[in-house]
């Protein structure tokens, strides 16, 4: 397998895996779960628009005829519909091989969850941890399986105000809510990943970031929009780092993929290194104690 420029080809026959991709209507999601149903994985579109999704699936059948693939209605800014997936996917599959936690919003205005969650962090970390956490008896039964959290370069601007998580007490700033709920994936892979150690096939955990990649993340950001003209790779690079985050066998727990060139924004993926803050276990650790709290869903007790 090429280190230097690791693709689709780089990707074997997944045939009888599972795999679940939230936020798989459009961007990188969209594209990961293309790319997975190509090479004959059962790709299931985990989306808050059902319609949206059906259409994604017709998209991925015209181009692969005999793909796998279908829909299954999850909102991550409310823990309802989290657990009426998770119950529904457990029904209905007796296994999951990779579970890719890719669904974000950005930059958008401030809004409360139905649980009174802030947004970006309620949709891009808390909701991602309690899907995780009800999955985990899927994922520990699965040889070999792989949780995937998406992360993004505005992480190394996330700073967690763990006394005011709901932004109640400050002007609310939205682009550092944004750093905040990215900070909090790498927070949450590499305390899940300390959890897992020593845990009889216990899925790897690994992380990833797309670069300057054009999506509809970026629909609340004008400026945004037009400089994607100009700097924005296009999905079907911009996926390659979550690709490998879950496809690569060398890959070890807690290790992070991005592009390789121009300052992490373009180029094909490679191991990277996330910023010192998100290795700060003490912040890991009180993440995961408010996150418990907060979603009413804990890591299971009798996996060891």
């Amino acid at each position: 397998m090429a280190r230097s420029n690791w693709d689709t080809n780089s990707i074997g026959d997944q045939t009888g895996r599972v795999v679940v991709v939230t936020g798989a209507t459009s961007g990188i999601g969209e594209q990961t779960a293309r790319v997975l149903a190509g090479k004959n994985a059962k790709v299931i579109l985990a989306v808050r628009n059902a319609a949206k999704g059906e259409a994604t699936v017709a998209s991925i059948r015209q181009e692969f005829p005999s793909a796998d693939v279908k829909v299954l209605e999850l909102d991550l800014s409310r823990l309802r519909s989290i657990n009426e997936f998770s119950q529904n996917f457990s029904d209905r599959y007796d296994r999951l091989d990779i579970l890719i936690n890719n669904a974000g919003i950005m930059w958008c205005p401030y809004e409360k969850t139905v649980d009174g969650f802030e947004i970006q962090l309620g949709t891009n970390h808390l909701g991602h941890f309690s899907l995780t956490l009800q999955l985990m008896p899927l994922l520990l039964k699965t040889r070999d399986s792989r949780v995937v959290n998406v992360s993004s370069i505005a992480h190394k601007a996330g700073k967690i105000d763990f006394d005011d998580m709901a932004w109640e007490s400050r002007s609310y700033k939205t682009v550092q809510a944004y750093s905040d709920s990215k900070i909090a994936n790498l927070y949450f892979t590499h305390e899940l990943a300390r959890k897992l150690e020593g845990i009889e096939g216990a899925p790897r955990v690994t992380a990833a970031h797309p670069g300057w990649t054009r999506s509809e993340l970026q629909r609340h950001s004008g400026l945004m929009r037009f400089l994607n003209g100009f700097f924005a790779q296009y999905p079907d690079m911009g996926a390659l780092p979550t690709l490998r985050a879950a496809i690569d066998p060398d890959a070890q727990p807690g290790d992070y993929f991005g592009p390789s060139k121009f300052f992490e924004m373009h180029g094909y993926p490679a191991k990277v290194k996330a910023d010192r803050r998100s290795q700060d276990r003490n912040a890991a650790e009180q993440l995961w104690s408010k996150s418990e709290l907060l979603t009413a869903v804990h890591f299971p007790q009798d996996t060891k």
